[in-house]
């Protein structure tokens, strides 16, 4: 069986199809989060973990240091957010690879946690950095708390976010003058 099939298959037996699952010999419905994709994108999306899973499935075992709670390991699995994202369409010409630079991805989680990453950092033209949105850890699915943002390239865990509620692509940065001041700014004494 496929690892993609594995994974597929271990989420509709915890879930059932449609978000369900069976305890104490009924169904009940659980509640999945839902990610929001926004920004310049020319298919914005709201994504849930069972979506993500359409997508090819990665795993990384991962190791950071967390202020709170020290050395963490972890098995994280789900897709790559270049790929997730890509689909949606970034509002850049795929063609022109400096028009890439100017966009920045923002993603925001449910305990108030934010991290910034550039375009640059996952496209596979620059940096290729294998950025995951993890649809489980451990081999537990994130069904109910939503996915998570895995960087295996980094060594401080402050850009894992937990329970992803959105991803906001934003191409608005451009380069060149900003035109002329009237005054320079003076040093503070």
């Amino acid at each position: 069986m496929s690892r993609e099939l594995e994974s597929c298959s271990l989420h509709v037996r915890l879930y059932g199809p449609g978000g369900r699952v069976r305890c104490c010999g009924r169904w009940s419905t659980v509640t999945l989060a839902e990610l929001a994709l926004t920004g310049d994108l020319v298919r914005p999306a709201l994504l849930t973990v069972p979506d993500l899973l359409r997508w090819p499935q990665h795993r990384a075992d991962v190791s950071f240091e967390c202020a709170t709670s020290g050395t963490q390991r972890h098995r994280f699995a789900g897709p790559r957010l270049y790929d997730v994202l890509a689909d949606a369409g970034p509002g850049f010409d795929p063609v022109r690879r400096k028009d890439r630079l100017r966009f920045l991805i923002a993603v925001s989680g449910t305990d108030g946690h934010h991290a910034l990453l550039s375009w640059a950092e996952i496209d596979p033209d620059f940096a290729d950095a294998p950025v995951l949105l993890a649809v489980t850890i451990d081999g537990t699915p994130l069904d109910g708390a939503g996915p998570q943002l895995v960087l295996p390239q980094d060594r401080c865990g402050a850009r894992h976010i937990s329970g992803i509620t959105a991803i906001r692509v934003d191409g608005g940065y451009r380069f060149g003058t900003a035109g002329r001041l009237s005054a320079r700014p003076v040093p503070a004494a």
